[in-house]
């Protein structure tokens, strides 16, 4: 194998054999695809290679530089957790798309133009969605296509928009793109969608907690980090995306408090950790770009650990639902202890990850003097704690006893979650490992005597708030409810729009069909008159404009037929 053959199809090609192995065989076999890929990327050196020729562009199938390596990196470890988490499931589907999964967003990590990228981009959609398929049961499918559309809609943007910048620039490069032109509007737009953008994210917290409890873990390590890899990749310093990723770190703290199904509180979560890592892009600086993407790094850890514990009490107790937990840990005492690992993580605790990684983007803004954005990520920090360091534990485990009796996670689980806190942890007490991987030179020393007393401070005031809150019943109990976030426009507002326009397009052309006979009549007397071409439908279109209007009314008619149901 040499470095023209792409890294992906290694994964890809290989999830193609899964079916045809049974027991501890197939476990081995899909640990040794993540090992020989990481191998392999080890001993690869800097550069372009499997370079193609199509339509007078060269396609650059592997770009292999620091930025891609790190992401490669850390993909191919969530893809080895991935697999001995999930060694106890019989679903073969789960474990193919599992893999081919990891392997395209692989593949688009490495990818060195729009055209591979957006083949990889859609294929991170297909296979992901089966996932949540695969929880086999009406709200699962129904999030699955709710998924699936959004995220074609992407793909959709992404396509259009490489075509208007190739249009203009005569490239398709995947590098250095802004905002100067529609082409790059557009892009930023199919990033934003994969980022979980405000507005855009309700994807996440509709399917994520919809998945099996090993799908869950598979997606929370790659579309959002992709996404984060492709912002970092082409518009790093556009300052639009600090304001961006300040709303992003904020908001979803007001619905993770109140949220009860635990895995959506995560989901949330999710979307207040990308928000510091697309400050950091939007900033620019080497402080901030390293700052991101080693929380990046840290995030796809400890969000894992998280969703581990969290699939591991779905799979025991048969609910995450905060009003009907408590009390765990008598039940699973590992689960527990791994869990308050993710969530000191995830919380920044000093030596464990989250410390090290998440506060370099916050000195970069208050180097920059980005007073209003340093602040509002000091409170996202505190609220997050809130939310994640203690809501989830306290609820799952802690807090009233539910009375539920259960057994421990499967090994194979307690072995992954093993694995992924001792990583937390590693990183958190040896971070010059991490820091040494980014793509830039690191000066930055976290572990200072104000940095570490700050943060401590911050914790601190933030739990003795916690159960003040909790003493007094101000904070929001767990109760059975329904929050309503922006989502409410697809899944009420929009089915309604469909049928109202479907019946008006019905009573339209039935009302109307003798004036469009008479109409068409009188065009084709006129055309046979002509005899020349002359209108928007009629002139000639170029094919990448053809291409897109067709993409366009494919997606515009899938959208409003299940809108429809």
């Amino acid at each position: 194998m040499n470095a023209d053959f792409p890294v992906a199809l290694i994964l890809i090609l290989g999830a193609a054999l899964v079916p045809l192995l049974r027991g501890g065989l197939r476990t081995v076999y899909m640990a040794l695809l993540p090992l020989a890929s990481f191998v392999w990327l080890l001993a690869l050196p800097q550069g372009e290679f499997a370079q193609l020729q199509l339509f007078g562009q060269s396609l650059v199938l592997m770009r292999v530089d620091r930025l891609s390596l790190i992401f490669g990196y850390i993909f191919l470890i969530a893809s080895l957790l991935n697999v001995i988490y999930a060694q106890h499931v019989e679903d073969t589907v789960q474990h193919v798309a599992s893999l081919v999964y990891a392997g395209s967003a692989i593949g688009a990590v490495f990818a060195g133009d729009l055209m591979t990228l957006f083949v990889y981009w859609e294929l991170t959609a297909i296979s992901s969605v089966l996932l949540i398929w695969a929880r086999r049961r009406e709200s699962a499918f129904r999030a699955g296509m709710r998924y699936l559309l959004v995220q074609l809609l992407s793909g959709m943007f992404l396509l259009v928009g490489g075509l208007l910048h190739w249009y203009a620039t005569g490239s398709l490069e995947f590098g250095q793109i802004g905002l100067s032109g529609a082409g790059g509007v557009l892009i930023l737009i199919a990033f934003g969608i994969k980022c979980a953008f405000p507005f855009l994210h309700n994807w996440l917290q509709d399917a994520y907690p919809e998945a099996t409890p090993t799908g869950a873990v598979v997606l929370s390590a790659f579309t959002t980090k992709l996404g984060i890899y492709a912002l970092a990749r082409a518009y790093p310093g556009t300052e639009m995306l600090i304001w961006v990723g300040t709303v992003m770190a904020a908001f979803p703290i007001f619905f993770a408090v109140i949220e009860n199904d635990l895995r959506r509180v995560l989901a949330y979560s999710m979307n207040n950790q990308i928000g510091f890592m697309v400050v950091g892009i939007g900033i620019g600086s080497e402080l901030a770009i390293n700052g991101a993407v080693a929380h990046a790094f840290a995030d796809i850890l400890f969000k894992a650990l998280l969703f581990m514990s969290m699939g591991a009490v779905l799979l025991r107790a048969g609910t995450v639902k905060g009003s009907e937990l408590g009390g765990l840990y008598k039940s699973m005492p590992w689960t527990t202890g791994f869990c308050l690992v993710g969530a000191a993580s995830i919380s920044a605790f000093p030596l464990f990850s989250g410390f090290v990684t998440k506060s370099m983007i916050m000195s970069a803004a208050a180097g920059e003097g980005l007073q209003l954005t340093w602040l509002v990520l000091l409170f996202a920090s505190a609220g997050v704690f809130h939310h994640a360091g203690i809501k989830i534990p306290y609820f799952a485990f802690f807090s009233h006893d539910s009375g539920i009796r259960c057994e421990e996670a499967p090994r194979n689980m307690l072995l992954a979650m093993a694995i992924t806190a001792a990583l937390c942890i590693g990183i958190g007490v040896f971070p010059r490992t991490l820091y040494s991987l980014l793509p830039y030179a690191v000066a930055y020393e976290p572990y200072t005597a104000s940095h570490v007393l700050a943060q401590l401070q911050l914790l601190i005031f933030s739990a003795l708030a916690f159960s003040v809150l909790m003493r007094t019943g101000i904070y929001p109990p767990e109760l059975r409810s329904i929050n309503i976030d922006s989502d409410w426009f697809y899944r009420k507002a929009g089915p309604l729009a469909a049928r109202s326009i479907a019946t008006a397009w019905k009573h339209l052309l039935a009302g109307g069909s003798e004036v469009l006979s008479a109409q068409a009549a009188e065009f084709g007397d006129s055309f046979a008159r002509h005899r020349q071409p002359d209108g928007l439908l009629v002139r000639s279109w170029p094919t990448r404009s053809m291409a897109m209007w067709v993409m366009v009314m494919l997606l515009a008619y899938l959208l409003v037929y299940y809108l429809g149901k």
